[in-house]
């Protein structure tokens, strides 16, 4: 458990830096809109979709313990390709980066969260998720007040030193200078998820069968793993991961996107360079109550509906008002947003038995909503004309709605009554 907390940590801090990296790099590498930074999430969320399944094929091969340490590997190799994206300040090079950072983060995912769901019982698995969730978001929490000050230090005076000077040499000179901030910071992580790497190596891990046939019953349903074939018979699980789908859309949309919205907002600069901090530290307080109230008071389905209702409030909220308060609403979506993957992915994998490696995968696969996403919001707020808060309603009360009926009855499909 604390090995998984710890890769937890590690997680957020390389997710989160998301945040803010999208508007440094706008700046650092002069790209033209909010839409062309958004490829910074997408990078790093679509290699979920395309590694995913050759993850959970290379842990059947090598096993969970190896499979974490060649992650934390790849880890280390997407931070290196940082420097010379910086030296040749290209955010092509940027982008590669990124995914596989993020190619990395699916092998570890991929392995971490069955993990966690499996070493106790099924109807508990969200506070197992959820305390290891508080160490992701507190990373989270690090990460741009560390990187904010980094990276985004002096952001409107290099802003404006780019737009009072028209000489190429000049301007060339301002954005180079702001590159080699990324240098140490990103050879640092690289030795520290090597070093990682090797300590898990040479560390005691318990394994967990997670091919064994099981019978599970919850909620007076009960499912049969020995009666099946394969792992398309059963639909609550790609329910499940069209619902990791939406409920990583909307956290991006929260913790990533917060920036760029409090930005067109006007609000103080303090909060546009640790706008993903406020969602963070929303999310931990969700966290919180989950871990005391999940299953001793609510279950995981009716904490699921509770989140996606208050998720819905809170950005009509923020929609229908504006400055500071609308900042908060969306920054308090943390909370609605928290207790969602801890529900969630149980749920969707709940039954599997020998089939729960390739289920996981499955579901994991689902993160690339984070990647399309803020894409989806650029596009309507760049390129549609929309309003940026009409934008943000748009994209954000269908998959609420969607995760709401995946709370309700998505997670039941395909499942025998008892």
């Amino acid at each position: 458990m604390a090995i998984c907390c710890a890769l937890f940590f590690i997680l957020g801090f390389i997710t989160w830096a998301n945040g803010t990296l999208i508007p440094f790099l706008k700046i650092a590498c002069n790209l033209e809109t909010d839409l062309q930074a958004f490829f910074v999430t997408f990078a790093s969320y679509i290699a979920y979709f395309f590694l995913a399944l050759p993850s959970s094929w290379i842990l059947k091969k090598i096993g969970f313990k190896n499979g974490l340490v060649v992650s934390l590997i790849i880890l280390g190799l997407g931070s290196l390709i940082f420097i010379p994206a910086a030296d040749q300040r290209s955010y092509g090079l940027f982008l590669t980066g990124i995914f596989i950072q993020g190619s990395g983060m699916a092998l570890l995912q991929t392995a971490v969260n069955p993990y966690l769901s499996i070493i106790g019982p099924i109807d508990s698995a969200a506070q197992r998720i959820s305390i290891a969730g508080v160490f992701n978001k507190t990373a989270g929490i690090i990460v741009p007040i560390i990187f904010g000050s980094l990276f985004l230090k002096d952001a409107e005076k290099v802003t404006e030193k780019l737009n009072a000077t028209t000489d190429l040499v000049a301007q060339n000179i301002i954005l180079d200078d702001l590159l080699q901030r990324v240098h140490t910071p990103y050879i640092a992580l690289a030795i520290i998820f090597v070093l990682f790497a090797i300590f898990i190596k040479f560390t005691y891990l318990p394994e967990v069968d997670v091919d064994a046939e099981e019978e599970i019953s919850q909620d007076d349903t009960v499912i049969h793993s020995s009666q099946k074939t394969s792992v398309t018979q059963f639909p609550h699980l790609f329910l499940g991961a069209f619902a990791i789908f939406f409920c990583v859309a909307v956290e991006v949309m929260a913790g990533d996107i917060i920036g760029v919205y409090g930005r067109e907002l006007n609000v103080h600069n303090f909060f546009v360079t640790y706008a993903t901090a406020f969602t963070l530290v929303c999310m931990l307080v969700g966290y919180a109550i989950g871990i005391i109230a999940i299953p001793r008071f609510v279950t995981q389905q009716m904490a699921l509906r509770i989140c996606t209702l208050v998720g819905i409030l809170f950005t009509l909220i923020s929609v229908f008002t504006t400055g500071t308060t609308s900042f908060i609403f969306v920054a308090l979506l943390g909370v609605a947003n928290s207790l969602m993957w801890p529900a969630i992915f149980p749920l969707g994998i709940k039954g599997l038995g020998r089939f729960t490696k390739t289920g996981s995968a499955i579901m994991i696969m689902g993160i690339a909503g984070g990647a399309i996403w803020p894409l989806i919001y650029g596009y309507l707020k760049d390129n549609l004309g929309i309003d940026f808060q009409h934008a943000f309603l748009y994209a954000m009360v269908p998959a609420y709605l969607y995760i709401l009926y995946f709370a309700t009855a998505g997670h039941k499909v395909g499942q025998k009554k008892a």
